[in-house]
């Protein structure tokens, strides 16, 4: 009943390198973006903002009785 040996103390550090490895890719696809990503993003925010407060109505205050 010869069989391989497994080191339980090398298999456990494994296995966390492992899930470290795999966490980090998807914070790197969760929070990382690139400059000009981020840059446009933040230019179609502002003209999806533009766009709905072009269409607020004002409520004049002496209407309100």
């Amino acid at each position: 009943m010869t069989g391989n040996v497994v080191n339980f103390n090398k298999a456990k550090k494994a296995a966390a390198r492992h899930s470290k490895v795999k966490r980090a890719a998807t914070n790197r696809v969760k929070h990382g973006a690139s400059k000009s990503q981020k840059e446009r993003a933040a230019e179609l925010t502002k003209k999806l903002q533009d766009k709905l407060d072009a269409h607020k109505r004002e409520i004049d205050p002496q209407d309100e009785t």
